[in-house]
Formats: C-alpha cells, structure tokens, sequence
C-alpha cells in the first residue's frame, strides 16, 4: 500500500490491531476481497450518480471494472461465491478503498464487520451496534453519540396505508436517499392541475396499471420507436415515471395518509419512549405495525442485555442512511459535538444479497468504520492500548 492510505496506516497502526483483535475475538473472519471489481453491482444498486466518484477501467472482455469505493459488496460477493453462502457467518476486515472526494485523498483505509445468515436480527442488529461502540473505544474516542433510526418501521407503515405502488416506491425512495421528503409529501397531496398533454394517451392506458403492465407498454411503445432509452433514462425509468403522472392524475395523495405519515416522522427521543408512540400511532390509525414494533422493541432489549444505555440512544423514524438497499436497522456514531461525519456507520440490508445473485434471500447486517475520522478524534494515549 502506498500514497495517504499508508501514511494513515502507520499513523493508527496500533489502534487498527487492537480493534481487528477484539473483532477477531468476537468470532468474525478476516476477509480481503480484490481490490479490483466489476463496476456494475455499484453502479446497479447506488445509481449512475456514484460513476463521478469511481476509479473505472475496462478489461479485454469490455467488462466494466472499478477499484472499490467499499468493502460491503465485495465482502458480500466473496461471501455468496464461497461454500459458507446461505448459512450464518461473520467476517471483519480493514483495508484501502478508492473514492474520488474532492479535495481530500481518494485512497482512504475502511474497516468493517459484515454478519450474513443470522435469523436473530434483533440480537444481530444489537451485536453491530455493540461492536461498533467497541471499535470507538480501540480508537480511544468514547464520548460518541448514537443516532439510530429503522426503515423497515416507515416500510410497514407505508405498506400499512395501502397506497398506490407508485406512491409506495416514490415514498420509500425519498427516505432513503435522504432528499425532501416532507416537501415531496406537501406536493403529492396537490391535484394535478387539469389538461391535456403529449402523452396522455398514454397516461391514459396506464390509469389503473401496475409496475408490470407499465413496463409492458412502454418497452413496446420505445421498440416501436426503435430506442431504449431517451435521455439516458431506461424503460424502467421511463415506465415509473409514465405510471406515477396516471396515479397523480387520478387524483392527490389522501390526507388521512398524510397526516398519519408526517405524525410518523414525527416521532423521536428514547427508544423506548418512541416504542409508545409507535403503539399509539397504529391504535388510532387502526393499522397492523405489530410485527415491525415488536422488532423495534426486541432489539432495544438487546442492546440494553449487551450493556448500551439506551437512554443515551437518539431515536428518529425518519433517520435514514441515504442509501437504497438498507431494509431495517440503521445507525451512526458521532464524536459528541460533530454534526457532520460519522465514526462508524452501518444497518441491516437483508435485500442487498438477491440483488448480488442469491436464490433466496440471506439476512445481512454490519457496519463500516472510517478510520481517517477516528483517528482525527482519538486519544493519542489511547494508541495501542487495550480496547
């Protein structure tokens, strides 16, 4: 390893064998995926926005390659590709990833701990955020504070309501991709303003439809035309787009589902204060969010059981990673007083492992730890010393 991965390397060399240490001791394998990649599992699941910020290559064969910007995925492909995929297993690491950042190195060390198969996901999810607490503390930091949040809780909720898969998907995708949401809920209970349009044949023959039978059309419609794709946009794109103006058209989102939402956003503090609130929203909706607070619940007993003072745990419903393929628990450690980057960041991701290929899904969840934060924030006594 050269460049500022190195440099960095040296500068926390002790606090990076004592936190692989105490991961090793918890039962999680070292793993050191290539560091070269195929492009297009990053590219399919965070979007063409993450092209700008990827190192890109091609081989002979014209397959897209990248150096990776992450350990997740190509832990999780050497994981699925192994003799061990399907059944629980546990892996660590610590290693260089290559990102563009502008105006900050773009070879940077990430460590990390990945947990696939386990069916205890409260236990797990509690596990990570224990781990990652621990890893804090081998850097010597040890006032953090712990913002955690869970979109698998507005994922019931939204499927709870019952509203138009349209909806649903636009709904979910603005949580986690972190954009406007309350602003996006403010404009889709807005009628459409009456008119007529280029495509409202169109919009016409989707009024009704679902995702499956919109794409339908538009694939025949652009082989018609003899394209696949206008603007860069995809037939799926387009397809999603074409069948939300029909349900916009076909009137505003409920304000009923509204209000019950933003009172759902709402909602913050201690965990277990959150927990009533969640109860009490359901009861007077008259909606089943039984199964997701009950998971809530469970794992805030196990993280109590593990010795975190939940108390001290900053709860939000609408606290989200801003990435696509999260599914349920998510958190963030921060220095106390320092808003903007984490120490040590993670979540479950159970929908991550079919998009990588596997025939069934296989539960996941972990957590990445950004070594150039910590060792801005860490002890220098603490360098080398026990965890």
């Amino acid at each position: 390893m050269t460049g500022p991965a190195a440099i960095n390397a040296n500068v926390s060399a002790g606090w990076a064998d004592t936190l692989l240490l105490s991961f090793a001791q918890a039962g999680y394998l070292r793993a050191e995926p290539a560091i070269l990649q195929p492009a297009e599992p990053f590219l399919d699941l965070s979007g063409e926005d993450i092209r700008k910020s990827l190192y890109l290559t091609t081989d002979a064969t014209g397959e897209e390659l990248c150096l990776r910007p992450d350990l997740t995925i190509p832990v999780a492909r050497d994981y699925l590709a192994s003799p061990r995929a399907g059944q629980p297993a546990g892996f660590s690491y610590l290693g260089a990833v290559f990102r563009y950042r502008d105006g900050r190195p773009s070879e940077f060390l990430q460590a990390g701990i990945e947990s696939f198969g386990r069916q205890d996901r409260a236990a797990a999810d509690a596990e990570m955020l224990a781990l990652a607490l621990e890893a804090t503390t081998a850097f010597g930091v040890s006032d953090v504070e712990i913002r955690t949040g869970d979109v698998g809780l507005f994922n019931a909720l939204i499927d709870a309501l019952d509203l138009y898969p349209v909806w649903r998907r636009r709904l979910v995708k603005d949580f986690n991709r972190k954009v406007s949401l309350t602003d996006d809920i403010e404009r889709l209970t807005l009628l459409t303003a009456p008119g007529r349009n280029e495509y409202e044949g169109v919009l016409a023959a989707l009024a009704g439809s679902d995702r499956k039978a919109a794409l339908a059309l538009v694939t025949d419609l652009m082989s018609i035309a003899g394209t696949t794709n206008v603007g860069g946009r995809s037939v799926a794109e387009i397809a999603d787009r074409f069948l939300e103006q029909s349900t916009l058209k076909a009137g505003a989102l409920p304000h009923d589902a509204v209000n019950i939402i933003k009172r759902f956003l709402a909602i913050s503090g201690d965990p277990d204060d959150a927990v009533a609130q969640l109860r009490a929203l359901a009861n007077d909706a008259k909606l089943n969010l039984t199964a997701a607070i009950d998971q809530f619940e469970s794992r805030v007993g196990f993280m109590a059981a593990r010795g975190i003072d939940t108390h001290r745990t900053r709860f939000s419903t609408s606290f989200g990673r801003g990435l696509d393929y999260y599914t349920g628990f998510e958190f963030e450690l921060h220095a106390t007083g320092n808003g903007a980057e984490p120490l040590v960041a993670g979540g479950r991701y159970d929908g991550l492992m079919t998009q990588l290929g596997a025939a069934d899904p296989i539960p996941a969840v972990g957590f990445s730890v950004w070594i150039e934060t910590l060792t801005k924030h860490g002890k220098p006594a603490s360098r080398g010393g026990a965890a």
